[in-house]
């Protein structure tokens, strides 16, 4: 693991780290019967064969703590079901500054900000050539295998929220390699809702090939820095995010994709509790309908588990990836 830049290296911890928790008894006992029901679940799932799609979400600045509390309230139903058929697990979060840029970046590439270029929201510079998600995906399945001017078969597709954290119009941009190689590649779409939609299109779109989705839905942070983490606003703004992840996931069954389909849920970072700040928040989670289950890790875990779980031997990337399969 890369060197951890925000003070110290997040401690390992238990898997529910329940006792941090300010729960009431009724909201504890619901978050203890879905972790029961998770487990009693994924043991009648048998490991899948090679997926034909990923959707991979970001729940920008989600708190793991008070996701659980959504959880353990009942107001996460889509989540809850997502877990259900594969995990729930912890993901920490090392190696940069707990922002949205070098979050993500991280997520994206399985580098830390050594390697990405990616140190901070306003202190970047551009992801080396070939070292994003989507990159390795078109190298794997054949350079631009699924452009609508092609006739490939496999489309990666990438569609922000955020305009100004994911910028690519230039070769000092952080996203500037990646939007090139993505088929679909669009930032500053601004309400999550808008996200949602545009994500529905693209299904209908390339419902014929196979794909690989990133989805950023971004309300929760905005509304933590307007009203702080323990807002009725932020909190509103996670039960959204859970809504259109449905939204999403219900497309894939009309499509008749889901069951062809992983999905993972996870975020770039925390909040620091109670605040209208993330400084130290390296909490995150990941969710995942992933039949072969994932197990506890970190945020440099996420980009080698999807590219293995698409067939990319990823022992054989150069600079080795500083994470692993959560699958391994």
């Amino acid at each position: 693991m890369g060197t951890c830049h925000f003070g110290k290296v997040p401690p390992q911890r238990e898997t529910l780290r329940l006792s941090n928790l300010s729960l009431s008894d009724t909201s504890l006992i619901c978050l203890l019967s879905f972790f029961l029901w998770i487990a009693a679940s994924g043991c009648a799932i048998q490991p899948a064969e090679r997926p034909t799609n990923i959707v991979l979400i970001g729940w920008d600045g989600a708190q793991l703590d008070h996701v659980k509390e959504c959880l353990g309230r009942g107001e996460l139903p889509n989540l809850k079901k997502l877990s259900a058929e594969g995990s729930f697990v912890e993901i920490d979060v090392q190696g940069h500054q707990t922002e949205t840029e070098p979050g993500f970046a991280q997520m994206l590439t399985g580098y830390d900000d050594e390697v990405s270029g990616v140190r901070g929201n306003e202190k970047f510079t551009c992801i080396p050539k070939g070292y994003t998600i989507f990159e390795r995906l078109e190298d794997h399945f054949g350079s631009g295998s699924g452009h609508a001017s092609g006739s490939g078969s496999f489309v990666t597709v990438a569609l922000f929220s955020k305009g100004h954290r994911f910028k690519s119009d230039s070769p000092d941009k952080p996203y500037y390699n990646a939007a090139k190689a993505a088929d679909v590649f669009t930032n500053g779409l601004n309400e999550d809702s808008n996200v949602a939609a545009v994500t529905e299109k693209m299904l209908d779109l390339y419902k014929g090939r196979h794909f690989f989705f990133f989805v950023q839905f971004a309300g929760a942070d905005r509304s933590g820095h307007d009203k702080g983490e323990n807002s009725k606003e932020y909190n509103d703004a996670l039960i959204t995010y859970d809504k259109l992840t449905g939204d999403i996931a219900k497309k894939l069954k009309d499509l008749g994709l889901y069951d062809k389909t992983i999905i993972y849920v996870t975020a770039d970072h925390g909040f620091d509790e109670g605040s209208r700040g993330h400084s130290f928040a390296p909490y995150v989670f990941m969710a995942t309908n992933d039949p072969r289950g994932i197990k506890q890790g970190f945020q440099a875990d996420v980009t080698p588990t999807v590219l293995d779980r698409f067939g990319v031997d990823v022992k054989k990337i150069d600079p080795p990836l500083y994470g692993k399969p959560l699958t391994k």
